[in-house]
């Protein structure tokens, strides 16, 4: 057996099961099959291999199933790809073969169900990759800041349940109007790329990764900037990111053959928990309607989704991710963000405030500086949420970082005949690549941003009550 050739990506896990993402190689008139063992860390036999046909109209990827675990358990996994001689194998004849596995075993742990039990995430988004008309340029310096990702998640206590990765995982259009992608083999290409270089490879192989999209997966503001001729472009990046970054979400349902079934993918935006945690990842990007009469950057369907979630959801801290920007707004160019839909935002706010909702904290990336910020009512003094947003992970010199100054901070979010919606920064506003490393205890969310080399630059206490 062969490594991967992109991969293994840890995705959704839950207290029993793991999703492990793999891409092997094209064979030319050859089927070819992916395969996977697993045992308990440190247990001396390893669990029958559960095997796979893979499939070019896939890109040669496949998401399987590890089920039946035990919950709050290290495992350790092998994994890989093959091609057999005879052309009338199956996934049930290949595990009768003598096959060699690869010599790297990778680690993962699933979920603990126990209440009130610290747990911590990494946070992060818009990964500038320098691949442009498919050369590479300096693509190190984008897979840089994962190491120190890796060596942070090595000695952390607790231990890193997850990675958010809050959208912009590659950037199709590097130079925005010289050589956007727009072919589907130019997306695909710079997917493989983009989770195959060695620092993200390493991280995502025994880390939890949960990702959601935003415009650069497609194109710079889409859909504002949407022209007819982008509806190629956009089929072409949405098959693209089913493949590499929905695939191994929670949002397919499992099938009894131990892999995903795709067929069950309606749409972007997903829930998963991790014990009195819950999170509701939003899709902000694709579902938008840009009309007078019924703008809104969810769709209504997502939009009560999310409110039903938020009122009825027992966890003890709900958070919400948005790639782009709740609040505070930027000074320019902010109808992209939550701020050229108000109406809906006001709704949410309305939401959290009237029902009394406490411990919602908005999670969300985008605009290349990372900060907390804290929002409240004048009206009402229980009203309290939070936002902490992570962004970027590598940024481009053709791209500015956000400063404070970037931001309206000297006037009400917004005003109802209720009162007024007033926001404060709790935090620096960091202007260079770092990432979030979030860490959730009894009584506060300790918020602590890091430079790309792993250096500690601030830390931020939010209450919980």
């Amino acid at each position: 057996m062969l490594k991967p050739t992109v991969g293994p990506i840890v995705g959704h896990t839950t207290t029993n099961q793991a999703r492990i993402f793999i891409r092997g190689g094209l064979q030319h008139n050859t089927a070819v099959f992916a395969g996977i063992r697993y045992r308990i860390l440190d247990s001396k036999q390893w669990q029958s291999g559960q095997f796979v046909k893979l499939d070019s109209t896939r890109d040669m990827t496949e998401v399987l199933v590890l089920d039946h675990l035990q919950a709050d358990t290290d495992y350790e996994y092998q994994t890989g790809w093959f091609s057999p001689m005879s052309p009338v194998h199956t996934i049930h004849s290949v595990a009768e073969l003598p096959l060699q596995w690869p010599r790297e075993t990778y680690r993962l742990r699933t979920r603990s169900h126990r209440p009130l039990q610290p747990r911590a995430y990494i946070l992060g988004s818009c990964r500038y990759l320098r691949l442009t008309a498919g050369i590479p340029s300096l693509p190190h310096l984008g897979d840089r800041i994962f190491a120190s990702i890796s060596q942070l998640i090595e000695g952390a206590q607790p231990a890193i349940s997850a990675i958010m990765m809050c959208g912009d995982q590659i950037y199709a259009d590097d130079l925005n109007l010289f050589a956007p992608d727009r072919d589907y083999d130019e997306f695909i290409e710079k997917y493989r790329v983009a989770f195959s270089l060695p620092n993200i490879r390493r991280l995502m192989s025994g880390t939890s990764t949960y990702m959601i999209l935003d415009d650069h997966e497609i194109e710079d503001n889409w859909p504002m900037n949407a022209s007819k001729s982008d509806k190629t472009l956009y089929r072409n990046a949405i098959a693209a990111y089913d493949i590499y970054q929905a695939s191994h979400s929670p949002i397919c349902a499992t099938t009894t053959n131990g892999t995903i079934d795709r067929t069950t993918l309606k749409h972007y935006w997903y829930q998963f928990s991790d014990g009195d945690i819950e999170w509701f990842v939003t899709d902000s990007r694709t579902r938008r309607n840009l009309s007078s009469e019924n703008r809104r950057i969810l769709d209504e369907e997502q939009e009560q989704a999310l409110c039903k979630w938020l009122v009825e959801s027992p966890a003890r801290v709900k958070f919400v991710v948005t790639s782009v920007m709740f609040y505070p707004d930027r000074k320019m160019n902010s109808d992209d963000a939550w701020a050229g839909f108000p109406e809906q935002r006001l709704r949410l706010l309305e939401t959290i405030r009237r029902h009394r909702l406490k411990n919602v904290v908005l999670i969300s990336g985008d605009v290349h500086g990372s900060l907390t910020s804290r929002l409240t009512h004048s009206e009402d003094q229980d009203f309290e949420v939070h936002t902490v947003v992570s962004s970027p992970l590598s940024n481009s010199k053709l791209l500015p970082y956000a400063r404070a100054s970037t931001f309206i901070l000297d006037q009400p979010l917004a005003r109802t005949d209720a009162g007024e919606y007033r926001h404060t920064l709790t935090s620096q506003v960091v202007s260079q690549d770092n990432f979030a490393h979030m860490v959730v205890e009894v009584e506060h969310i300790r918020v602590n941003y890091h430079d790309r080399d792993g250096k500690h630059l601030q830390s931020i206490d939010i209450p919980l009550r």
